[in-house]
């Protein structure tokens, strides 16, 4: 391309001039001493990468611990959940650039953030080559095997055997790549990594297979692509749990209007939402977003505030009344004075403090910390058995067993246990309506002890209804309200018409936002006007003639759902932002004892890091953007499905159903799913210690540990689809 460019604009001559090679251009992008990074009052810098190449949560804990061990590095965290890391360390002692180049060393990529992800879909290319050769060289082994009675003719074993080690090659040499860079990393950082043994198994083997090919003999090439095929399939359960909580921060933040309508003496300019100042007048009009924090002071109009407290309901307001950024007018006009803006916004705090949490570092499972020491021991175990044959002066059985226990005791089904397992337990959980995010999630369940429900969308349907009211108020409330677009309007009508009762026509109706609606009905003057939280009171000429109690419906099957957890042992709040006689009517029907009313979206979080300070494991429960702040902070966060978007994106599980009912088989998946870990790893390691005392012993040849590999992974996959028929209720 550079040659074109110096052609095409006639200066060749530039070759004959030069007097050495130019130096190959760099990527074009600053260098990372002038990436700008955040200096705290104790004079540490800090920034916060994207780490590209993270394959499992071992590459997190390497990744951690050689960042924390480089002199002047105060702080290093990793989130596999997100890939991004947070470092914070002493300027004098170490620069941006050497801690860059420490993850890179390691084979990972780091970039700022906003760069945009590439998926990285090596591994999978990967895991199909691996599988194609596995499954066409088994194919052709069991030819071999089969020869070995009915006597197979040499020259179709040898085409065999070099088919096989054509196929085993590029597995060999590509797909298993990835293990001997952790190997390789690992050892010139001194971390035992996990791929060490897999590395030097499937070097071994191929080696043997290249020797013994050329000579003849029988070869192990099956067990080579098999290993690598399910080592690889391993890793690709382990990252789909991968969120996105970046796009749910931008998500919530997406949520404010672009632009704003500011007041300039006694004229309106259209500005960028960004660009508004505290002090300065603001008009909203009905349905518009209102752009800022501010006070009304001008004006009376209905606000709904599902955005910031989750509720059905309007609230109307007035002057001096405060109006959060992201609420929309359902009616009326106002003018608002400023009072924040920008990014600091009651919504734009919400997304901040929604990015922060999202990278909390996700814990390492048992088979992470078992795995250095795994390692370590498989190594000197194989050493052990070399050096004693060959002291023994047998050096044929001393390769033969040095190579069956670096495969029979390869890690696999070790490896394989918690991804297969928590496989098997995030199908079950969304076979019955709960989707996960990540095998980390759903296992958190089994330590939480106390659940948070949001009220609007979760323990209720979320929609505004007529909970009481005699019909002859009803009926003329829906001759009011007939054509009416307004909240109420819709709740009176559509209870009206389930009740079949005939809606007579108002006459000379006036609507008065914020205040409530008056007109003639059957020639009699009505007024419908607000009686207090909850409540519509229809006037006459004569005065009161009756109430309209509205509010949200509990779903059909909320109580059922909660019995279900409190017979778990699980204390169960019910958290919501409205006013606490309606939150103490809905948790009365829903059979919840424990109430927090009018808890705003920074509530709910408090609330949660409180328990949280007191020892529980708490699992938050909610649909709106107002409880992103809430499901980011608790240990687990579900979402429902028919929630806010970025709700969905922040939470580590969405209910799919109308219903609470998924959220119990969620825990009953938890729990079978962590009783198949366990005993698939106590398996797996007592598997290990016969199997590795038998090769040693000579008593299992490469063959045999061939077999008795995938064997080990069978009994992994038997232990975990017994997930499904633990979690198996029939009211689920």
């Amino acid at each position: 391309m550079a040659a074109a460019i110096i052609r095409d604009a006639g200066l060749e001559r530039y070759y004959v001039d030069r007097a050495e090679y130019a130096p190959r251009p760099g990527p074009l992008r600053p260098g990372w001493d002038a990436v700008p990074v955040s200096i705290g009052e104790d004079g540490s810098a800090a920034v916060r990468l994207v780490l590209d190449g993270l394959r499992c949560a071992s590459c997190v804990w390497v990744t951690e611990h050689v960042l924390q061990a480089t002199p002047g590095v105060r702080e290093a965290t990793v989130s596999y959940a997100t890939g991004r890391a947070s470092l914070r360390w002493d300027p004098e002692a170490v620069d941006l650039g050497t801690l860059a180049g420490r993850i890179a060393a390691l084979g990972y990529r780091p970039r700022l953030l906003g760069e945009e992800s590439k998926p990285d879909q090596g591994l999978v290319i990967r895991l199909g080559v691996a599988t194609f050769a596995a499954l066409n060289i088994m194919m052709m082994s069991a030819s071999l095997y089969l020869g070995w009675v009915s006597v197979m003719e040499e020259r179709y074993a040898a085409l065999f055997r070099w088919a096989s080690l054509l196929l085993a090659t590029p597995v060999a040499v590509w797909c298993a790549e990835p293990f001997f860079s952790g190997a390789v990393q690992g050892l010139r950082n001194k971390v035992l990594h996990m791929d060490l043994p897999i590395a030097l198994a499937v070097a071994v083997l191929y080696v043997q297979g290249v020797v013994a090919t050329l000579r003849g003999a029988d070869t192990y090439l099956d067990s080579l692509a098999m290993l690598v095929a399910l080592l690889l399939a391993g890793r690709m359960l382990e990252g789909r749990g991968r969120r996105r909580a970046a796009e749910a921060a931008v998500s919530l933040a997406a949520a404010l209007p672009a632009t704003a309508r500011r007041r300039v003496g006694d004229a309106v300019e259209e500005v960028a939402a960004g660009d508004l100042s505290p002090g300065e007048l603001i008009d909203v009009g009905a349905g518009e977003e209102v752009a800022a924090d501010g006070t009304v002071v001008d004006g009376a109009a209905t606000v709904r505030l599902a955005l910031i407290t989750g509720e059905a309901e309007p609230v109307p307001v007035s002057a001096g009344d405060e109006i959060v950024s992201g609420a929309v007018l359902v009616d009326g006009a106002v003018t608002l004075r400023v009072e924040r803006a920008g990014d600091e916004t009651t919504l734009q705090r919400m997304a901040a403090e929604l990015r922060t949490a999202a990278d909390r570092p996700v814990r390492l499972s048992a088979a992470d910390r078992i795995a250095p020491w795994f390692t370590g021991a498989t190594l000197a175990a194989a050493t052990l058995t070399a050096v004693g044959w060959l002291a023994a002066g047998d050096g044929g059985t001393a390769l033969r067993a040095c190579v069956a226990v670096l495969v029979v005791a390869c890690p696999c089904a070790l490896a394989l246990s918690r991804p297969l397992a928590a496989a098997a337990g995030l199908g079950a959980a969304a076979r019955r309506g709960l989707m996960f995010r990540s095998a980390d999630a759903l296992l958190d369940l089994v330590g939480v002890d106390t659940v948070g429900l949001d009220k609007t969308g979760t323990v209720t349907e979320g929609d505004l209804r007529v909970v009481s009211c005699e019909d002859s108020t009803l009926r003329i409330a829906a001759g009011l309200e007939r054509f009416s677009m307004h909240p109420i309007a819709r709740a009176v009508i559509d209870e009206a018409v389930a009740r079949g009762i005939p809606l007579p026509a108002g006459e000379l109706v006036r609507e008065t936002a914020g205040r409530g609606i008056a007109g003639l009905v059957d020639g009699t003057e009505w007024r419908l006007e607000s009686g207090g939280p909850g409540e519509v009171i229809l006037v006459g000429e004569s005065g009161e003639t009756g109430r309209i109690r509205l509010g949200d419906a509990v779903r059909p099957d909320s109580a059922e759902a909660i019995e279900e957890l409190m017979d778990r042992g699980l204390a169960v709040i019910l958290l919501s932002g409205d006013h606490e006689n309606v939150a103490r009517r809905i948790a009365a029907e829903a059979g919840v004892t424990n109430v927090e009313a009018g808890v705003d979206p920074a509530g709910k979080a408090a609330w949660v890091r409180a328990r949280q300070r007191s020892g529980n494991r708490v699992l938050f429960a909610g649909d709106g953007l107002n409880d992103g702040p809430a499901l980011a902070a608790a240990d687990v966060g579900v979402a429902m499905g028919t929630g806010a978007a970025s709700s969905l994106l922040v939470a580590d599980g969405v209910i799919s159903t109308w219903s609470l009912r998924p959220l119990v088989a969620g825990f009953r998946a938890a729990a079978a799913c962590e009783r198949a870990i366990r005993w698939n790893q106590r398996r797996s390691i007592a598997y290990n210690i016969v199997a590795v005392s038998a090769a040693a012993a000579g008593w299992i040849n490469p063959l045999v540990a061939a077999i008795l590999m995938p064997a080990s992974s069978a009994m992994v996959i038997w232990g975990s689809s017994r997930v499904e028929a633990s979690t198996k209720d029939g009211r689920a």
